[in-house]
């Protein structure tokens, strides 16, 4: 009997893992596990109904609790976590993953958490449990097809930009509004020839490498310095690589700005006061209360998004330059981006695929071929493939030495 517990499982993103790793016959058993356990029943029974299918139940859990996390993960195959914001719950949970011998797939995007858990690495390896960190969009998807492209693409990979672009959810979370904050109120490490800076996003340090970028079906907009892990874990297990940055926006641009003037403003009023002693729930609930409003005014009435990254190293001695493109519109924004990606590291826990004990990036332990093919067997359950055959197409221009070009497409 395999069992996978889904924590968070009543949010943006926990929702769509969880709908994700039940639509198929990978887990016997699926639980959605949340802090508002009577949700967490109610959203069970929704979905069980949904997809006509048994094992599927809620729970209550705290994740400030580690005898309740113990209590909740006894006897399950793979945890699955969507509980945010990862700086801080990333480590404690993967700890209480460790610590139960519960295989692990979580969507950390905090670098300060990264690199916490990747402390947990011979934890890991002691207890023999196999834990794949930032497997969702950016980390996640972004670092398998950096992968993808180093494995099948190119002899050595020298530099890769990742730029990621969401906005019109329906609903937005005070945990990803904390996480954006994070972002803003701490370093932003850069991978520049060879070396790791960090500049800040609010400051001249950051505001120098804002760029403007072409997003496929999404439109144009500018990109700033994030602090996503992808700066840190792709040098390591890629060592010809020189450059490695990680660049984003939400939009409306009018929202994303106006989340950088209220923090702006936060900081200027509190100019001494340590991170963790900023009113950050206070702009929170100002930002989450301008939304709906600036949302209106540009027009936005569905999510979309777009993940690219660009490629560039050497084949057969040339230059060459891949740009990946996975963009969706019409309905699915950050939380099936980011969920599904959690999804299918889940089952290739479950399957054996993923086995080696230890803390990893997707980079080091996913294979790119695998993920695409599984990955077709679980979009079209979500209504939002793009080419009609039940994949998310990934546009890819290789840009050849002489500087033609070329479309290359591939599907998940």
């Amino acid at each position: 009997m395999s069992k996978v517990v889904v924590l968070g499982g009543c949010g943006g993103i926990g929702s769509v893992a969880a709908r994700a790793v039940a639509c198929g016959d990978w887990f016997d058993e699926v639980v959605l596990a949340d802090l508002r356990g009577d949700e967490a029943a109610a959203a069970a029974a929704a979905l069980q109904a949904d997809l006509g299918r048994s094992g599927i139940s809620g729970a209550g859990v705290d994740a400030t609790d580690p005898t309740d996390l113990a209590r909740l993960l006894e006897g399950a195959t793979v945890a699955v976590s969507c509980i945010g914001p990862f700086y801080r719950f990333g480590a404690p949970v993967l700890a209480a993953a460790i610590d139960a011998g519960v295989a692990f797939v979580d969507v950390c995007d905090d670098l300060d958490a990264t690199l916490a858990q990747l402390e947990l690495d011979d934890a890991a390896r002691a207890a023999g449990v196999p834990a794949i960190i930032g497997m969702g969009n950016s980390p996640g998807l972004a670092n398998v097809l950096v992968r993808y492209a180093a494995d099948h693409l190119l002899d050595e990979v020298t530099a890769v930009d990742i730029m990621h672009n969401h906005g019109g959810e329906p609903d937005e979370g005070a945990a990803v509004v904390k996480h954006r904050i994070h972002a803003m109120v701490n370093d932003v490490p850069l991978f520049i020839d060879g070396e790791l800076i960090t500049v800040r996003l609010l400051e001249p340090s950051g505001q120098a490498h804002v760029i403007e970028t072409d997003f496929r079906d999404v439109g144009t907009f500018p990109v700033f310095p994030y602090p996503h892990p992808e700066t840190i874990t792709l040098p390591r297990h890629l060592p010809g690589l020189r450059r490695t940055t990680n660049m984003g926006v939400v939009f409306p641009l009018a929202y994303f700005e106006h989340t950088m003037a209220v923090v702006r403003q936060g900081l200027a009023e509190h100019p001494h006061a340590a991170i963790a002693d900023l009113p950050v729930d206070d702009w929170v609930a100002e930002i989450l209360a301008a939304r709906p409003r600036l949302l209106a005014e540009a027009g936005v009435t569905e999510p979309a998004g777009c993940l690219k990254i660009i490629v560039r190293g050497t084949s057969d001695g040339a230059e060459h330059t891949y740009v990946f493109s996975l963009s969706s519109a019409g309905g699915a924004g950050a939380g099936e981006g980011t969920g599904i990606p959690a999804a299918l590291g889940a089952v290739l826990l479950a399957r054996g695929s993923v086995d080696t004990p230890g803390v990893h990036p997707p980079e080091a332990v996913v294979d790119p071929l695998e993920l695409m093919a599984l990955a077709g067997e679980v979009i079209g359950h979500f209504g939002i493939a793009g080419d009609g055959t039940g994949g998310v197409p990934i546009h890819i221009e290789h840009v050849l030495p002489d500087g033609t070009s070329e479309v290359i497409e591939l599907a998940l």
